[in-house]
């Protein structure tokens, strides 16, 4: 049964406000009523669930500034794609935790910025307890959304994530029910692996408007689905009781002609509430350089557009869940 309003999820806290993924994006989204926050998830050299949006870190801490760590730039390629700088499975949890926290878009969040390199990297376990204190706090419940990251590619390295994640959700009182856990993942392999693990949680299947999931491209090759494909009423028949719900790109609802102008939502919230599934989207983002070019406003890039004609296209299609960097502009637009 779809939402009467979309659930509010703070995406890695409040990173409109603070560099994403430190301590105080999660409690200034806490503070500013989220329903849940998103986490994402890479491994450490020792094993240690740590939240970065992504295992390359130097564009989020200021490893790169820090010259005992200068040896360890390196170029490797992750699901397909060659990336330099620094990554989060060539340091040890006691070296990343010395690391600081920086806003990744500095020239966007001036704001955001000012807080640089005040706050240390944070495990995984440090937000769910942090959402679990918050939660008592303020007597009401708050949800993890946890997206778990290049599941194929560490699986190259020896790590069984989902084994990984199901003993830390274990540990930490957050797998059998006890607090709202939803998983999400761009591979729908480490999902069912949870699920057969017991982890009691929604499951969400992110997909990209473009590309094919890294973990079927690596079984199947091009035989495997793209994303595109799977968001089509065939594809979407093949995750009905498989999934709780999926999680697109925004444009995917939006779908913006040639000149970046929407008629109205595409198919995709419909065909899905059709077979029971739900439906998130990302990202809600009220800058001009993330609006697509029919809302975009005067004053560059950082600017605010009309991001509230762009989020109304969002919610009248009926999503069930929105991701957004400024948790008090999404609580006060998708609850009222």
């Amino acid at each position: 049964m779809p939402r009467r309003t979309p659930l509010v999820i703070g995406h890695r806290g409040a990173p409109g406000y603070r560099p994403e993924h430190s301590r105080s994006s999660y409690d200034l989204a806490l503070e500013l009523g989220v329903d849940a926050v998103e986490p994402d998830i890479v491994v450490t050299r020792d094993g240690v669930l740590v939240v970065r949006h992504e295992n390359e870190i130097s564009g989020t801490t200021d490893v790169a500034d820090r010259p005992e760590f200068a040896d360890r730039r390196t170029t490797k390629t992750i699901d397909g794609t060659e990336h330099t700088g620094w990554f989060a499975e060539d340091f040890t949890w006691d070296e990343l935790s010395t690391l600081r926290c920086r806003e990744r878009l500095p020239e966007i969040r001036l704001s955001s910025a000012s807080f640089d390199d005040e706050q240390r990297v944070l495990r995984l376990r440090d937000v769910l307890d942090l959402v679990r204190a918050g939660s008592l706090e303020q007597g009401r419940e708050i949800g993890v959304v946890l997206e778990i990251k290049h599941v194929t590619y560490f699986a190259s390295l020896g790590w069984d994530v989902a084994a990984m994640v199901d003993a830390e959700l274990r540990e930490a009182g957050w797998a059998s029910g006890e607090w709202p856990l939803t998983i999400e993942a761009f591979e729908s392999t480490v999902l069912y692996a949870l699920q057969d693990r017991g982890v009691v949680a929604a499951y969400v299947y992110l997909l990209e408007a473009s590309g094919r999931p890294f973990d079927l491209l690596t079984a199947h090759g091009k035989a495997a689905l793209t994303y595109r494909q799977t968001a089509a009423p065939a594809g979407l028949d093949q995750l009905a009781g498989r999934v709780d719900g999926i999680s697109v790109d925004k444009r995917m609802i939006l779908a913006p002609d040639k000149l970046g102008r929407t008629s109205g939502p595409s198919s995709v919230v419909a065909d899905a509430h059709d077979r029971g599934l739900r439906v998130f989207t990302w990202t809600c983002r009220p800058e001009n350089r993330f609006l697509i070019p029919q809302f975009r406003g005067s004053g560059g890039p950082s600017a605010f557009g009309d991001w509230e004609a762009e989020w109304a296209v969002i919610r009248d299609a009926g999503v069930d869940g929105v991701f957004v960097d400024h948790p008090d502009l999404g609580v006060a637009f998708f609850r009222s």
